[in-house]
């Protein structure tokens, strides 16, 4: 198994490994408890089209798929806050232009063919860079920092914000810092797993703790811990078999959700 940490593309990938981890429980519980999974969908297929125009222009995908993650989280926040669209119809409508437009400007861009999509739709550890480890580095730690700062208002609205609202949380303002944080934790953690698989890892790990505890904290920890578990054996079976990493890390992952999610319902029974 320790045969793979000679390889530097590895050692990134285990690296940003940790990182994305936490990322992945944190980010994960909100969107679990707070049953924002199809918004969350909704941003990360939007940033798709901001890879495809990023290519286009000859800038960086990160820059594309930040500009695109964070218009699609204000838009689908300021919508749904306003009333002035169903819900799900934004998201539906951010969710199917932004693969449009990426597939589109994919197209159109000379040379496209030597470019794969496929790499930002199911990830690609070699493209994992020293400077995206810093960057999970740091918004890791503002996603710590803000947890820890904000966990009552969080807790708050994830719960019940009707009466949040109530008792004086601006849960507008609340929801719109949730959703930017969604945001950039999918830029990031794109390259990992891929856009279509990046979901599954923020749902997946907090689902299944959510089976034994419903204390926010307690689910953030253990899914934090589950994740790294899911891509550190990922990584490892995918290194040994030679298989796509992110495809890998996912398919452990819900095969030990549908474990969990039998294996409970039988004890339930």
């Amino acid at each position: 198994m320790f045969d793979i940490l000679q390889y530097t593309f590895m050692r990134n990938a285990i690296y940003a490994g940790i990182f994305a981890s936490l990322l992945f429980g944190i980010i994960g519980t909100l969107v679990v408890v707070k049953r924002i999974v199809f918004i969350s969908g909704g941003i990360a297929h939007a940033s798709f089209g901001g890879v495809g125009m990023a290519f286009y222009l000859g800038l960086d995908p990160l820059v594309g798929a930040s500009i695109f993650t964070v218009i699609s989280a204000l838009g689908v926040g300021i919508l749904g806050e306003r009333k002035i669209e169903r819900e799900d119809t934004a998201i539906g409508v951010i969710w199917a232009v932004g693969m449009a437009l990426g597939a589109f400007f994919y197209s159109i861009t000379p040379g496209y063919r030597t470019i794969s999509p496929s790499s930002f739709l199911f990830g690609n550890i070699v493209m994992i860079r020293h400077l995206d480890i810093l960057l999970l580095l740091a918004l890791t730690a503002i996603t710590l920092t803000s947890v820890v700062f904000f966990y009552h208002k969080f807790q708050a609205v994830s719960f019940d914000e009707e009466f949040s609202k109530v008792v004086g949380v601006n849960t507008f303002y609340i929801n719109i810092f949730l959703l930017l944080l969604v945001a950039f934790s999918i830029v990031l953690l794109i390259k990992f797993v891929g856009i279509i698989l990046v979901i599954a890892l923020l749902t997946i790990p907090a689902s299944i703790s959510n089976h034994f505890t419903h204390d926010m904290r307690k689910i953030m920890a253990s899914s934090s811990l589950l994740s790294l578990v899911f891509i550190m054996s990922g990584l490892w079976i995918s290194h040994t078999l030679d298989t796509a990493a992110g495809p890998t890390i996912v398919i452990m992952a819900g095969i030990v959700f549908i474990i969990v999610t039998v294996f409970s319902k039988l004890l339930k029974r």
